[in-house]
Formats: C-alpha cells, sequence, structure tokens
C-alpha cells in the first residue's frame, strides 16, 4: 500500500491532483477568494455592498457564479452569450464554472471559443483554468498549445500560471522515455520564484519518474532554502524513501516532521503515509508505534497499518488489527481495502474457518456483489485448499473482470488442476475475453507442470504474435522450455533474447534448467557467467545449484556454495537449507545435512522432507520415524511427497509395519488421497522383506488405479531378489500388457535376468531379440568421483578419460592383487553378462 501521485491503494476523499496539492487545483479549489472567482477576479465595492445587503440588485458576475455553483453551468453560459462584449472576467466565470462542475472537456471548448473571438484579452486567471482542464482530461497537446499561447502573449507568467503549466505536464506526461519528459523539469528550472506547491509538484515527478534519490534531493535543496513544507511535501517524500530503502534518510525526515508540531503529526495522510513507509522499510515496530500513537485513525491509517503486517509477514497481527477495527469504538467504516487485506492474511495463514467467517461477513454487510473482493475471496479459498469453493464463487460472480479470470485459472494451477486450467483459458478466449501477460504467466506454468510441449508452443506464439512484453519473460519462457525437455530451446532464448541485460531470474532459470535437464557442467558454467556478468546470486540461486552438485558427486563444489550461503546470510533461509539438506545426505554426508537441519531457525515442510528421505537412505529408519511425527508438533502439515519420503524411508529399513500403519493414516488423518508413487511404496516395501504374496494382492486390489508401471516394476524387482520365479513371470507378464512398457528397457532387462537366473536362456534370448526390435538398449550406469575437488564420469568400458590408460593399467594391478589374496568373482549370471556383450 502506497500512497503515491500516480495511485494508490488506499481510496482518498478527493482527486490524485487536489491531493498533490497541484498548482491549479489550489489556484480554484483552494483559492481563498474562490467565490470571488466565480463572481470575477475582485469584488468591487457595490459587490461587497451586495453581498451585505440582499435587498439590493445583484451584478452579472454574481449570477453566472450562482449558477455555477447550483451545478447549472449551461444556464450560466446561455446568460453569458446575452452579453454584448463580455470581460475577461466574466470568460473566467464560465470556464471555472466548468471545472468546477467537472465539465473539463467544456472548459477547454469555451477557452477555444475565447481565442478565436479575440474580443477580450486572457490572464493568468484564464490560463491557470485552462490548464487544470487540460491536466484533468489528459490532453497533453492543448495543454502545449496553452503554454504556446501564454510564450505569444507577452506577459511574464505568475507563479500560479507556472504552477498549473507543472501540474499539466507532471499529470499528463507518462513513464515514456524521451526529451518531452523533461518538460516538467524546463518549467521548474525556468520559475523564479518557486513555492511549496511548486516543489511538492517536482517531488510527486520525481517519484512517478521512478527518480527516487533526485526526489529526496530535493526536498532536502527545499529545506535548506528555508521554504517550509507543507503535510502534502512529506506525503510526497515518504514513498521515495520507501524505495531508497535507507532507514535513516526515514527517521531524519521524520524527525523534521516531529519538530513542526501535532498539526504535521497528527495529519491522517502523514500518519497513513509514514506507516506504509516504514512498513516498507521492514521496521514494522516502529509503523507500530506511529499507528499506537496516532491522535485520531480513519479507515486509510487501520488499512495502512494491516497491510504493512501482512507485508512483513505478520498475518496474526494483520488479523488481530483486523478485528480491533471492527470492534473500534470510534465507528471505523471498514472499506473493501481492509477486507482484501484480512483476506490476504487468512490467504497467508491458510485459515478456512475465518475465510469462511469473512465470507459470511461480506454476505450481512452487502458487499459480496464487489468484483475486487469476490477476486479476493476465489483466491483465499483456492490457498486453503477448497478450489471447488473458489470455482463456487468465481461462478457466481454476475460480473467479471481480467483478474477475475486470472484469478480462477491461477488457483486450478496452484492445485494441480492444470487440464481444467487450460480449458477455463479456452473458455475465455470464446466468450472474448482478452489474454494479458499474466494469464500468459499462468499459462507458461501450466504447460511447465504438465511437460506439455505443444501447449508451451502455442502460449509462446501467441505472446509473438500479440507482441505482448512483461517483466520477467524470458524466465518463465525458459522454465517452461527445460520442464518440458526442451532445453536447446530454452538455451536459445537465454543466449538470443537476453543478450543486453538478464536479471537473476533469468539466471537462475537457466541454471534450474540445465540440473533438470542434467547438464551438470553447463549449470556450472552459467553459474560462472552469472558472477562474470557481476549478477550477484540470490537464494534461489544456490537452491538451484546445489542439486548440480549431489549429481555430480561433487561435495567440494557443495561446500563452496554452502560457505557462499553463510558469507551473504543466506545460510538460514528455508530453500537453501532444505537444498543443503538434500545435497549432503545425497552425496553421503548426513551428519552435515543433520546439522543444518537442526540448526536451521526456518522449516517448512520440504526441508522435513528432505530430512526423512536422507534418514531412510542412511538406513535410519527410526530417526526418520521421529522426524515425521514431529512434523505436527512443529505446526507443520506432511504433504503428498512427505508420505513418499517416509514410506520409502520405511522401505529402505524394514519398518513395514510401521510403514502400513503410515499409509493407513494418510487418508483418515491427513485427508491425502494416495497416489501411484505412494503404492509403489507400499509394495516396495512389502516385497523388498519377502512378502511377495501380500505385495502381489495389494497390487491386484488397487484395479485399474494399479495398472502404473512403478508398482508392477517394483513387485518384479522383489521376485528377482527372493528368487520367486514363477510370481516373476506373472508379474512380468502384467506388466507388459501396460501402456508405455515397450519404451522402458529396464523392465525388460529385469525379465531377461530372472530367466538368466533360472538358466531358462531361450526365454533370455527372446526378451533379448525382443529389446533389439523395439530398438531398446540396456541404460549405462555411470559413477561420479571427485579428485582434487574435480568431479569425474566413467562408465563401462569408457575411454573417455584423458588418463584412462593410467587408470587402466592400475585396475590390471588391483585385479591381480585381489586373485592373490584369494578373491573369487561370483561368475553366477557370467552367461547373462556374455549376451550383453554380443549386443
Amino acid at each position: 500500500m502506497r500512497l503515491t501521485m500516480s495511485s494508490s491503494a488506499l481510496p482518498l476523499p478527493f482527486s490524485s491532483s487536489t491531493f498533490s496539492q497541484s498548482p491549479a487545483s489550489l489556484t480554484l479549489t483552494h483559492h481563498p477568494n474562490f467565490c470571488s472567482l466565480l463572481h470575477g477576479n475582485t469584488l468591487t465595492d457595490e459587490q461587497q455592498c451586495t453581498v451585505k445587503n440582499e435587498s439590493k440588485p445583484r451584478t452579472i458576475r454574481y449570477r453566472l457564479g450562482e449558477l455555477c455553483r447550483q451545478g447549472q453551468p449551461h444556464l450560466a453560459r446561455q446568460l453569458f452569450d446575452t452579453i454584448p462584449q463580455p470581460s475577461t472576467v466574466l470568460w473566467n466565470t464560465i470556464i471555472i464554472g466548468f471545472i468546477c462542475n467537472n465539465m473539463s472537456h467544456e472548459a477547454i471548448s469555451f477557452y477555444s471559443r475565447l481565442k478565436h473571438v479575440g474580443s477580450s484579452t486572457c490572464d493568468q486567471y484564464t490560463y491557470s483554468s485552462v490548464l487544470k482542464a487540460c491536466a484533468e482530461t489528459k490532453q497533453i497537446l492543448v495543454g502545449k498549445a496553452v503554454h504556446c499561447h501564454i510564450l505569444r502573449s507577452g506577459i511574464h507568467p505568475s507563479r500560479i500560471v507556472c504552477n498549473s503549466l507543472l501540474n499539466m505536464y507532471s499529470t499528463c506526461l507518462g513513464f515514456e522515455n524521451g526529451s518531452h519528459c523533461d518538460l516538467v523539469e524546463r518549467v521548474f528550472r525556468t520559475m523564479r520564484k518557486r513555492n511549496v506547491v511548486a516543489w511538492n509538484t517536482i517531488f510527486s515527478w520525481y517519484v512517478k519518474r521512478k527518480r527516487f534519490s533526485e526526489a529526496v534531493r530535493c526536498f532536502v535543496m527545499m529545506m535548506r532554502i528555508g521554504i517550509k513544507p507543507t503535510v502534502v511535501s512529506f506525503v510526497n517524500i515518504f514513498p521515495a524513501v520507501s524505495e531508497i530503502g535507507d532507514v535513516r534518510v526515514a527517521d531524519v525526515l521524520y524527525g523534521s516532521l516531529v519538530k513542526l508540531g501535532n498539526q504535521y503529526v497528527n495529519d491522517l495522510f502523514v500518519v497513513s503515509a509514514a506507516i506504509v513507509m516504514y512498513a516498507d522499510l521492514g521496521c514494522i515496530d516502529l509503523a507500530s508505534r506511529i499507528f499506537e500513537n496516532s491522535f485520531e485513525r480513519n479507515t486509510e491509517i487501520w488499512n495502512s497499518m494491516i497491510s504493512g503486517y501482512i507485508q512483513n509477514n505478520f498475518p496474526f497481527k494483520a488479523l488481530d488489527l483486523f478485528l480491533g477495527a471492527v470492534e473500534a469504538e470510534d465507528g471505523v467504516p471498514i472499506d473493501d481495502v481492509t477486507f482484501v487485506s484480512a483476506l490476504t492474511a487468512t490467504s497467508q495463514l491458510q485459515h478456512l474457518e475465518f475465510a469462511q467467517q469473512l465470507h459470511a461477513c461480506l454476505i450481512k454487510k452487502c458487499m459480496d456483489s464487489q468484483v475486487i473482493l469476490l477476486n479476493a475471496m476465489v483466491a483465499t479459498y483456492s490457498r486453503c485448499n477448497r478450489v471447488g469453493d473458489s470455482f463456487k464463487v468465481f461462478s457466481g460472480m454476475e460480473e467479471r473482470d481480467i483478474v477475475s479470470w486470472n484469478t480462477m485459472v491461477s488457483a486450478l494451477v496452484q492445485n494441480g488442476l492444470d487440464d481444467e486450467a487450460l480449458m477455463l483459458v479456452y473458455e475465455m478466449q470464446k466468450l472474448g475475453v482478452a489474454i494479458d501477460a499474466i494469464t500468459i504467466t499462468i499459462l507458461l506454468s501450466a504447460a511447465s507442470n504438465l511437460r506439455d510441449r505443444k501447449i508451451g508452443k502455442q502460449t509462446h506464439a501467441y505472446l509473438l504474435r500479440h507482441n505482448i512484453q512483461f517483466e520477467g519473460m524470458e524466465s518463465y519462457l525458459i522454465d517452461m522450455y527445460a520442464k518440458s525437455s526442451m532445453i536447446r530451446e530454452a538455451q536459445a532464448i537465454f543466449q538470443s533474447n537476453c543478450t543486453n541485460y538478464k536479471d537473476q531470474a533469468t539466471w537462475n532459470a537457466m541454471i534450474a534448467g540445465n540440473t533438470q535437464n542434467g547438464l551438470i557442467e553447463q549449470s556450472f558454467v552459467v553459474f560462472k557467467e552469472m558472477l562474470e556478468q557481476n549478477v550477484k546470486p540470490n537464494a534461489v540461486t544456490l537452491a538451484s545449484l546445489l542439486p548440480a552438485c549431489s549429481q555430480s558427486g561433487s561435495i567440494a563444489i557443495g561446500n563452496q556454495l554452502h560457505c557462499f550461503a553463510i558469507r551473504n546470510l543466506f545460510e538460514n533461509n528455508v530453500y537453501v537449507v532444505s537444498a543443503l539438506v538434500d545435497m549432503y545426505s545425497k552425496s553421503g554426508s548426513i551428519h552435515y545435512a543433520e546439522s543444518i537441519f537442526l540448526k536451521s531457525p526456518e522449516k517448512n515442510s520440504v526441508t522435513y522432507t528432505n530430512m526423512i528421505l536422507g534418514y531412510g537412505q542412511h538406513g535410519m529408519g527410526k530417526k526418520a520415524l521421529a522426524l515425521f511425527y514431529s512434523l505436527r508438533e512443529n505446526g507443520l502439515k506432511p504433504d503428498a511427497v512427505t508420505f513418499v519420503a517416509i514410506l520409502s524411508a520405511c522401505s529402505y529399513t524394514g519398518l513395514v509395519d510401521e510403514g502400513l500403519q503410515i499409509f493407513e493414516l494418510m487418508d483418515e488423518e491427513y485427508g491425502i488421497q494416495p497416489s501411484a508413487e505412494h503404492y509403489a511404496c507400499v509394495v516396495d516395501m512389502l516385497g523388498r522383506v519377502g512378502r511377495l504374496d501380500e505385495a502381489h494382492n495389494f497390487a491386484k486390489q488397487l484395479g485399474e488405479e494399479g495398472n502404473v508401471l512403478g508398482i508392477w516394476g517394483s513387485l518384479l524387482a522383489a521376485c528377482r531378489v527372493h528368487r520367486n520365479f514363477e510370481l516373476g513371470k506373472i508379474v512380468s507378464s502384467k506388466l507388459l500388457e501396460l501402456e508405455g512398457s515397450d519404451r522402458i528397457s529396464g523392465y525388460h532387462v529385469l525379465l531377461s535376468n530372472i530367466y538368466a537366473e533360472e538358466g531358462n536362456w531361450q526365454s533370455v534370448d527372446n526378451v533379448r531379440r525382443g529389446m533389439r526390435k523395439m530398438g531398446l538398449s540396456k541404460e549405462v550406469g555411470c559413477s561420479w568421483i571427485g579428485t582434487s575437488g574435480y568431479p569425474s564420469c566413467f562408465v563401462s568400458r569408457d575411454r573417455k578419460h584423458p588418463q584412462s590408460d593410467m587408470i587402466y593399467d592400475m585396475l590390471g594391478h588391483l585385479t591381480i592383487n585381489m586373485k592373490d589374496v584369494g578373491y573369487k568373482p561370483n561368475l553366477e549370471l557370467i552367461e547373462e553378462w556374455m549376451y550383453g556383450l554380443q549386443e
């Protein structure tokens, strides 16, 4: 939430131009003699007497002004048209009357008539008024024309006119680059005398252009030359201080505010802006202190403090404050911003019951038809894992904007319903709802989750056809192509579309993409290039690169990255901690992983899952179980992946009964429906301990849901280990019937090995012949060995290593030494190995 010239998250009781204390608004609506402006520039003695004595006749200027004040400027104009030679004062009265009645276009047309007739000359009030109308209608070309009229008139523009010019240019000019964007500065520099209104306008302009340091420097300059700031000065400069991120500057400015007295400190807009500033700077305690010490609080102040708590990850305090606003004795009106903030805090906490209470409150207050609130309600139910309720709210909306559609599509993607999200986007297009950049990012995320190349390419093509550009576009595309196993396309986007500037997100996406596709060395190359380009890695970079260390077997590089995380204060980041635990446990250093886990001040379900999996892989089943049951004690809920980790740990360590008990708790206690991965873990768990019949019966009872390669593949491996050849043949027959089995060589090799152990060489030959016909070959295993900090990869009969001759010589010596000490190789499968060589 921020108070700025261009937009405000808080509903303001006046327009943004009035809020910035624009010159024109001060000239007109805040002019001390505003009534006199509607009569003319000044009141004559006769008019003053007329005001005091109602019985005397009114002048024509008074009558025109009276009609404008009554909201009848058209009648005033009709009366004006009856005047044979109207003076400049009367022209100004009609122009100002149109502006005060929100008819700025008519004011500009009337000014054009004045210039065309040429019977009267324009004065300072004429130009100031019409510039105000140009600002309100954003007609920059008309404003420039008026500026030319001022220069050609030969009169020296007064301070009021210069302020109006500043306001007109700062309001009408956008964010585009170009020389014309310096017009505000040019007008400001040409002013001989600048009052606080001019300074306030230039502050606001610099903030609008995101030139925050210059805004602060101008404020300091204004103070040094002795111009006393107004309340608006502080409201306009506080956002610049937030963006600079310097708490010391904020303290100095707020201290200056306090010295100016209670009129400044207790101003409602200043209080709200100061709370927002300190909240943006992360000083939530100072923001809270300002809130507590505020003399008076309106809705905006309550909203600013609630949003500050949310922004700084204090959702509980945000909801407590929301309830305090509801129960406040001064009867603070709760608006849509308040409810949106409360819903945001509720979604962060995933507190379903409170979300339902807020929904009921909206219905009771008849606020359940506002689009912004219903959008927030859809997002809240989604975060609470109630996507069905989200869709009910969405379906019941009488009016929907693009945010409504994007929120619902995003909710489906976040809850794993990617296909349904794509169908909803298709429905959007059928109804003629234009897809924007947010929709594109959601589509790319869905394509990434589905690993769907077709959808990803179509989305990319749509983006190019409609020339859609948005921040972070390259990172989304790289992530989508990398997860769809189209790493070359991802690398092409990385190299060609990002030649000038690559932000952290783009580098991180490329590093993660290379790691996910097994291009370990390329991940480190990209990381090195990132450092050479002086792009500082962040926590996401480390979390993306650390998995590459475990895949390459290079614990030395992992140690270096760990040191880098410590030096840059990332060692307590929950994502870095999770990646470090995973890296160390997969690299065999389970004690390092355990130490990092125990010292981490913040842990999420991923951190616990990685540690549980690490314990299981190292045969520490009891520790894995203890850690799993401690999840709930620490306020965390295990997800589906956590159950895969703990069931795998029970399988590795033979804790079958404990694993089966946890499997039963999945749906009953945690409400998680088992998937094929969980069923495969149970089959593997029973098969490892020789309970093959139970495993077979379990797989058969699953019916169609159990027709998954992983389930029957685990059972086939167990049959080979426990030499149950008969069951193995039954399982292999079932396995080969399943879709996709003809594309995986591992299961055919397993069946071949079972036949070989049984001595059925004819069947072995048949299986191998079938593999050759289908174009399948046995996958080659590799080993990573780290020497002197450099990882080396080896496969069977590999000659690619530069020192392969020396390595094979050493292997020969070792073979001789092994024979000398009496080692005898296991020749049980020598024939099967010979079959492999013949291929």
